[in-house]
């Protein structure tokens, strides 16, 4: 039996290409100030400001209704541009990143590194790197904001934030 190679040309092609069509980058959402998580670090230690650090991926249906809901609430866009460097990380990544100690990693190690272990993931940080503050999964625009006052108004130093949720509520 003879194999017509043009018959299977267009398989060729697709297994060529699978892996390409696999590394689609997700986006953030629109409306914010995201940068890559390396310039993040380098701004919020320049202006000694914190950082909102977003670990999200492509085809994240939990991603997508956080982007849709409540990333659009215009309440939390205007807090989190005002207080904080807005850093976006695509989980899933293969882009390379340099940490403050020069050493140069993915997206997806340093997911690893902060022991990101789904999407969507937010992880709250002193302007040097230091963690305040993580919240996995969907959440709400009512949430999202009450995370900002436990932040921005520096709760965090002085109790958690179950402590402060349930003052809070």
């Amino acid at each position: 039996m003879k194999l017509d190679p043009k018959r299977f040309a267009p398989y060729l092609v697709l297994s060529i290409m699978l892996p390409w069509l696999g590394a689609t980058r997700a986006d953030p959402p629109g409306g914010w100030q995201f940068l890559p998580f390396d310039q993040a670090l380098r701004k919020a230690q320049q202006e000694q400001r914190r950082v909102f650090l977003y670990f999200g991926r492509h085809g994240c249906p939990s991603c997508e209704k956080t982007n849709r809901e409540s990333f659009s609430d215009p309440r939390v866009v205007e807090h989190f541009n005002a207080h904080y460097v807005l850093a976006y990380v695509d989980s899933e990544s293969g882009e390379r990143l340099r940490l403050p100690s020069g050493e140069r990693i993915t997206e997806m190690e340093l997911g690893v590194r902060l022991k990101v272990f789904g999407t969507p993931f937010f992880y709250f940080m002193e302007p040097d790197g230091g963690a305040i503050l993580r919240a996995p999964g969907y959440q709400s625009a009512d949430e999202f904001l009450r995370y900002d006052r436990f932040v921005n108004e520096g709760h965090y130093k002085q109790r958690s934030f179950a402590e402060f949720k349930a003052a809070d509520s």
